[in-house]
């Protein structure tokens, strides 16, 4: 099977299995979905969305945000990985949208990571949920998964990987291919112990048949 004939395969089978696959974190507006998205780097959606109602309360735009101290903002994020930093990105993230931007939240990955807790990955998935470009963001997920199935070769880094994947998807598909990877690799292809016996694209994957 060649690459081109692999992708398609992958591809054919989540838009049959997961047709309506979109994030998992919980956002009314770009501005919620970037503080989320901040939060979310090494912690789960699930901690996140019970993380982020009591911040949009109390900070519901990014005008708001800016004038939060350390102090009155922290309490309300301890609960996530690296309170600390996560604290001064945000603020800092807010500062730099009110001074630079307007207070809106900017829809291009050369804008996007100028922001404090801002990186390619972060502003990846942005533009791609948000406005649908076709950017990959690749978390962990993605860069196993990707591996597993054959998709990617030999990349040893986020950056490798996006290269790769963008090399064979669709452009109309990026933005969806990269929630498809990250749930197949959430609830299914998991890192300690893949559930293979559920995964229907055992036929062409790379890990298991390197297991048999």
């Amino acid at each position: 099977m060649t690459k081109k004939e692999l992708f398609a395969t992958v591809l054919s089978y989540f838009q049959e299995h997961i047709p309506d696959a979109e994030t998992e974190l919980i956002y009314d507006n770009p501005y919620h979905l970037l503080v989320a998205v901040i939060l979310s780097a090494q912690c789960t959606d699930k901690r996140v969305n019970m993380t982020t109602p009591a911040i949009f309360e109390h900070y519901p735009d990014a005008k708001s945000l800016a004038k939060a101290s350390f102090d009155e903002l922290f309490p309300l994020i301890k609960s996530i990985s690296y309170p600390n930093n996560k604290t001064k990105h945000l603020i800092g993230m807010s500062n730099m949208l009110m001074e630079k931007f307007d207070g809106k939240v900017p829809m291009t990955v050369n804008e996007l990571i100028q922001l404090p807790g801002v990186g390619r990955k972060t502003a990846n998935v942005i533009t791609s949920v948000i406005d649908q470009q076709p950017n990959m963001a690749v978390d962990t997920h993605v860069f196993r998964v990707s591996a597993r199935l054959g998709l990617t070769t030999g990349a040893k880094t986020p950056l490798q990987t996006e290269q790769q994947l963008l090399k064979y998807i669709p452009e109309d598909l990026v933005h969806k291919a990269h929630h498809w990877l990250i749930l197949h690799g959430r609830y299914t292809c998991l890192a300690r112990n893949p559930k293979c016996n559920e995964c229907g694209l055992t036929d062409v994957c790379k890990y298991y048949k390197s297991k048999k």
